[in-house]
């Protein structure tokens, strides 16, 4: 089968850093299904596998952690799907990635794909969309519905492919005031289409910012880019008890000690952590694709889809990997076809 790999980590405008390959086709497990790729989406975990982790024993490593496609297969122990469903899902870190032809994938990490939606437009959300909701409302424990009326929510970096779902999730199913963070303004004028309620610069002053719009201080932070970098003044602007969370990779330690005065919580998301684990619950994610193709389709959420790069080749995958790691993509970047 057709597929792109890599076989050492190099920069992404090295021909090498990602290249067409030929695999053998994959089996699945007792749980899983074998998909027909149709669509795949490109995401920062991808940058950062390819930039720092190589390969074992010289042997090809597939990335892709976003896909679309119709089951193929099914293992002997499947119930929730079978061959000619469409599907969305993000997979498993700690297996293959979906960069390629076919790609099997446990059946409990994988949702139903929206009806209503192309194959290239569904891929845009899986994975930014466990990584938002579960952000919301596992980790920062807002409730869907309008009891956190009069609570806000402040989105830092809301112009990307987890914000972008994120702004969604809050205005559509919650009761919070949604503040986005964005730079540009091409970027400010995306993040207030998906439907925050104010848009603020990230390259200003955070509390001079969000007193520029009525705002003293917020009750919850996502912090989705640089935490590092607006850590003070993160805690600046949380309200006492108020609740931090964050999925990035923080270049510099973090002094939680500043969260005490406040009694801030801090809390991680990572969407891999269910299929990492096997936890108890890692069906909870095929309900919540679910959950969120049921909106998709009765229009309360839309796709993130930002640009589309064409077919699914290790020559445009390097392209997507560049403007990725440029930190100025809008949205989510999707091929489709090989």
């Amino acid at each position: 089968m057709k597929a792109i790999a890599y076989y050492q980590s190099l920069p992404a405008d090295n021909a090498e850093s990602l290249q067409d390959v030929q695999l053998a086709e994959p089996t699945p497990g007792p749980r899983d299904l074998l998909v027909e790729v149709k669509a795949i989406s490109v995401n920062p975990v991808d940058t950062k596998i390819r930039r720092n982790v190589a390969p074992e024993n010289g042997e090809a490593k597939v990335l892709g952690w976003d896909a679309t496609g119709i089951v193929k297969a099914v293992g002997a122990d499947v119930t929730l799907f079978q061959p000619g469903d469409r599907v969305f899902y993000a997979g498993a870190i700690h297996r293959a990635g979906a960069n390629s032809e076919l790609h099997v994938v446990d059946e409990r990490i994988v949702g139903r794909m929206p009806s209503s939606l192309s194959f290239a437009d569904a891929a845009a959300l899986p994975l930014t969309a466990i990584t938002a909701w579960e952000l919301l409302f596992e980790r920062l424990q807002v409730a869907e519905g309008r009891e956190d009326q009069g609570q806000s929510l402040l989105i830092v970096g809301a112009a990307g492919g987890v914000g972008s779902i994120l702004v969604q999730l809050a205005r559509q199913l919650t009761g919070l005031t949604v503040i986005g963070t964005a730079s540009r303004p091409e970027t400010q004028a995306w993040v207030r289409e998906l439907g925050a309620h104010h848009v603020i610069d990230h390259r200003q002053p955070l509390a001079t910012e969000l007193k520029r719009i009525g705002i003293d201080q917020v009750t919850h932070v996502a912090s989705l880019t640089q935490t590092d970098q607006h850590f003070d003044q993160l805690v600046e602007a949380l309200a006492p008890q108020g609740r931090l969370a964050l999925i990035d990779d923080p270049a510099q330690p973090l002094d939680i000690m500043k969260l005490k005065r406040k009694s801030l919580s801090l809390h991680w998301e990572l969407m891999f952590t269910r299929s990492l684990f096997d936890t108890p619950d890692m069906i909870e994610q095929h309900r919540l694709l679910n959950r969120v193709s049921t909106l998709v389709d009765d229009g309360v959420l839309k796709t993130t889809l930002g640009e589309h790069f064409g077919t699914i080749n290790a020559a445009n995958l390097r392209r997507a990997h560049g403007l990725l790691e440029s930190g100025t993509a809008k949205g989510k970047i999707v091929l489709e076809g090989f």
